[in-house]
């Protein structure tokens, strides 16, 4: 049985999980840094690296414990370098590496896009691939054609805000607290989804996969406090703020369910894998399954535990070790998307 410890640091979750070549889980711990970040509404990179530098050692003993494993019976490390915060991406790495020097073990790098989509293939215990990989978080909405675990081709992905940032600023405007994803679908469930008509960027066309969420909210600004307005200082009525999270909850499902429909006729695929923190939204699970139904395509979504940043997703790095697929200690980190291929 090969035995691999999954290093995850990529933003502001601090996350290590020892899997087997089974995709068997024996110990995973997420340290959540939500309440560091709450009062600035949105992640702070300087505080996530800092929490990590504080948070890596302790959660990698804990997987290790609750694993039952020490580091001399493990096979491999595996880290995620890219992509993500640069400072944050370093903490993880740079601890993998350390491991490496001290066991011997091989470093397997991980990209964490194509592992939320893997998230898909440990969650239901079937192979996924080939498929369309939907990844929606709160700095990545993007569409691949994934023709295996570790072969993606981009399709398109947002030309502006990413979907879950979207949801965090427009909770913010609402004035409800930070993580603003799941605030905003709570306080949606009571409100009337028709009730403003907010625009659906670049739905209408058929020849981008593309996806714009700026606009969008700033509409639901200007519905707030009008052009030029202080949302702020604008003291809505609890239905009236339910109503309007409801209609822009609604308008940001229908951009990602019309072009993951989109990208599916276009590779010719029939099945649609989902991964990334808004693929824990409820609304949009439940419209997914509709479409799937709908137009009889295979759907995947990982659970809730699995949609948000986490180690577990990293058993990806399994595909790597049984292809021999091992880095060097001079490997280093990769913020951006432009090797998301690799």
């Amino acid at each position: 049985m090969v035995r691999i410890l999954s290093i995850e640091s990529t933003c502001d979750e601090t996350a290590a999980a020892v899997v087997t070549d089974s995709l068997e889980v024996l110990g995973a711990v997420v340290a959540s840094q939500d309440n560091l970040h709450q009062r600035f509404g949105g992640v702070v990179p300087e505080i996530a690296s800092r929490a990590h530098v504080e948070r890596i050692l302790p959660v990698i003993d804990e997987a290790l414990r609750k694993a039952g494993v020490r580091l001399g019976e493990l096979d491999a490390v595996a880290v995620a370098n890219r992509p993500g915060l640069v400072g944050s991406l370093l903490v993880g790495l740079c601890a993998a590496k350390a491991l490496c020097v001290a066991t011997g073990l091989p470093l397997i790098a991980v990209n964490h896009l194509q592992a939320h989509v893997y998230a898909c293939k440990i969650a239901s215990g079937e192979d996924v691939f080939p498929c369309v990989g939907l990844i929606v978080s709160g700095g990545h909405t993007n569409l691949y054609r994934c023709d295996g675990p570790t072969d993606f081709t981009p399709l398109g992905g947002t030309i502006d805000d990413a979907a879950g940032e979207a949801f965090d600023k427009v909770g913010s405007l609402l004035g409800l607290p930070f993580p603003g994803g799941p605030n905003v679908a709570r306080l949606a469930a009571s409100g009337d989804r028709t009730a403003i008509r907010f625009p659906r960027p670049m739905l209408d066309d058929p020849s981008r996969l593309a996806f714009s969420f700026s606009g969008l909210k700033t509409a639901v600004r200007y519905e707030i406090a009008g052009p030029g307005g202080d949302p702020a200082g604008v003291e809505l009525p609890e239905q009236r703020r339910a109503d309007i999270a409801a209609s822009f909850e609604e308008a940001v499902v229908d951009c990602l369910i019309g072009k993951s429909e989109l990208a599916l006729r276009q590779t010719g695929f029939d099945t649609l894998c989902v991964g990334g923190g808004v693929a824990a939204n409820g609304r949009l699970r439940e419209r997914l399954e509709a479409a799937a139904a709908e137009h009889g395509h295979r759907l995947y979504i990982p659970p809730m535990s699995l949609c948000t940043d986490n180690a577990v997703m990293g058993a990806i790095a399994i595909e790597r070790f049984r292809a021999g697929k091992f880095e060097s200690l001079d490997l280093d980190v990769h913020p951006g998307l432009e090797r998301v291929g690799a």
